[in-house]
This record gives structure tokens, sequence and C-alpha cells, in this order.
């Protein structure tokens, strides 16, 4: 979708993020800080909140030297003398858990999240390579994807998600229902679909604050990917369920916390603008399936215009996949099948 402006509709209360190694408090006892990324996005946020003696951390950060590195600065710095008392890690994504064990480890944590951020991510941290398994490259090669492709995705664009440090042997289990008191506040934990199974945020009712990792995000749309353990599945419509049930619930003028981006007021607003933005790439994959049959790799190009390096390229991939698994769902595509690679037509032209 296309605005005159990045954030338009929105109110952005802090409009210059905190510079490395720095933090911004965005409301009393709740302070923002960033750790690097070596992607495109190249940031994630980091939401400590005050917790009796210390402090409570909301994700972790990627694996890698850098993130380690930020965090011992950081302890050194700003929290000199400082105290962190648990981890609540949203969703299994390499860039909030990835050093989750690290942290519990090095300063003595418990790790909170739901069961199945701590499963997935202890999978994959158990088993990196299965996903170069053959398993994963018949999907790819399935759904049109070019083997010289498939290399590529399976190898360096899988690479990031073994960027995950060793999680501990146990967790303290959240879900969606739960009351956790952090300090003084008191958060509704919710559910969220659709970017990642279980992801968890956080909502204090009373002070009007989201922490709403990646479910919603200000000025880009969180990537909604069909995996090939769920190859059938409908994150796409999961995500678009869970925006709808948050516009209706969060009150309108609650300071959105996201994991990545700015902070922002207007949660039902920007709920909107992502469902016409998924309505509006539905739209071009109809139009192309109503030229001829095209695979989820046909649709690629079609969606993202732009070069793709391969961890882009798997990103991407999953992505097309999601709105076609929705448009199946939905009766808008029908799936063909020639000489083994998986193809989809628009049933309004059938």
């Amino acid at each position: 979708m296309t605005h005159s402006s990045p954030y338009e509709g929105l109110a952005v209360p802090f409009p210059v993020p905190p510079a490395p190694g720095e933090m911004i408090e965005i409301a009393p006892g709740v302070l923002w800080l960033r750790l690097p990324l070596p992607f495109r996005l190249n940031h994630v946020n980091i939401y400590l909140i005050h917790d009796g003696d210390g402090w409570a951390v909301i994700d972790a950060g990627i694996a890698d030297a850098v993130s380690r590195q930020a965090w011992e600065a950081l302890m050194a710095g700003p929290l000199a003398g400082q105290k962190l008392t648990r981890l609540f890690v949203t969703h299994f994504h390499p860039d909030h858990i990835g050093l989750a064990g690290w942290l519990v480890e090095r300063f003595d944590i418990p790790l909170l999240c739901s069961q199945t951020t701590y499963l997935m991510a202890r999978n994959i941290a158990l088993d990196p390579l299965s996903l170069d398994a053959q398993f994963y490259r018949d999907f790819y090669l399935r759904h049109g994807m070019d083997r010289d492709v498939v290399d590529l995705v399976v190898t360096q664009g899988h690479s990031y998600l073994r960027m995950v440090e060793s999680l501990p042997p146990a967790f303290r289990r959240h879900v969606a229902g739960d009351v956790l008191h952090i300090g003084s506040r008191m958060f509704e934990v919710l559910g969220g679909e659709g970017h990642a199974p279980e992801q968890l945020m956080l909502y204090c009712r009373d002070e009007r604050l989201l922490l709403a990792a990646d479910q919603v995000i200000a000025r880009i749309t969180p990537n909604v990917s069909v995996s090939a353990l769920d190859p059938d599945g409908d994150p796409l419509g999961l995500y678009i369920r869970t925006l709808r049930t948050l516009g209706a619930d969060i009150d309108p003028e609650t300071l959105v916390l996201p994991g990545h981006e700015l902070p922002f007021v207007g949660l039902g607003t920007r709920g909107e603008q992502i469902v016409d933005h998924h309505a509006e790439r539905c739209a071009l994959i109809a139009a192309a399936c109503a030229i001829k049959p095209c695979s989820v790799a046909d649709l690629v190009p079609v969606l993202f215009t732009r070069p793709l390096d391969p961890h882009q390229w798997s990103f991407a991939f999953s992505e097309a996949h999601a709105h076609v698994n929705y448009m199946i769902h939905r009766g808008d595509l029908a799936c063909v099948v020639d000489a083994g690679t998986v193809r989809f037509t628009s049933t309004s032209v059938r």
C-alpha cells in the first residue's frame, strides 16, 4: 500500500529511535533500546520494564557477537549496577529468541514464553542441519522454485534460523488469557497468530500500553509465511483474524510498542491499512493467475519487484505462498498439478 507518509493516520510520539548503546524511557519505568541485526531490517526493539528490584526484559536479540557485546555494554553503561529479573520472549524467531539462552545463563534469570515458542526454537537449535533436508528441497521444487535457487535458500536463506543459542532445559510457560504482574503493572497476555505460531503480546489496559511484538508494526508489514511443516495452512487468514480481534479489544489511544520500527498510537488504523495491503496483494495474484496458471515461485516477482538475496527470497516465497493458501481457503484460486509442479488458477475464469 502506498501512503503519502509512511506513518499516515498514526501518531508517532517518539520519532527518533534510541542510538546504539542508549535507551529511551517511553513510559514511567518502561525503557526502549535497539539491538542491531545483520539484515535489511537492521534492528530489533527490546523493552525493559521496571520489576521490583530490577528490570524485566522483553525479547533478547539475535545470537551473534555484536548483540552479545551490545548487551555487555548496556550492563556496564546505562544499566550498570542494575539487575535483570526475567526474560519474556514473544516468539521463536531468532531476532527475538536468539540470545535468550545466553541471557538466561549470563544473568541467572528465568525464561518466560509460550510452549510453541520454546519447542520450535529448541528443535532448531538441537537439529540445525534439518533445515537443509531433502524434505524442504522437495517442497520448494514442487512449488516451482529453480534448483539453483533452492540450493541458495536452504543454505544461505535458512542460515539465520541457526542464529539461536541453546535454550535452558526448563522455562515458564505462558498462554493467552494469563495475567502477568511485572512490578506494579498488570499485563494481560494476548495471543497472536500468522507471523509466528502462538506469539505472545502484553497489554497493560490501565495504562494503555501494548507490547505488540511483530504482530503490528507501523511502517512495514510483518512477514506472514507458509511453512513446509504445514504446507496447506492459512497463516494469513489467522493473521488477519488476530488483527481484527486486537482492533476490537484494544483502546484506540493505546501506545503500541512493536518489535521493529517506531512506537505508535493508532492500532485500529494500522490494522486496517495492513488488511488493505494484503487485499491488494491478493488482487495482484488473482490477475496473474487469470492470465495463466502460476506456481508460487512464479508469483514472487508479481509481489516483490526488487532484486532479492537468498534470505529475502525465502521470506518472499513463503509470503507469496501464504497469500495463495488464503485465496485457496476462500475459494478464489484452484490448484492444478502439471508434471509434478503445483500451479494455481483463478476461479473467476474457470
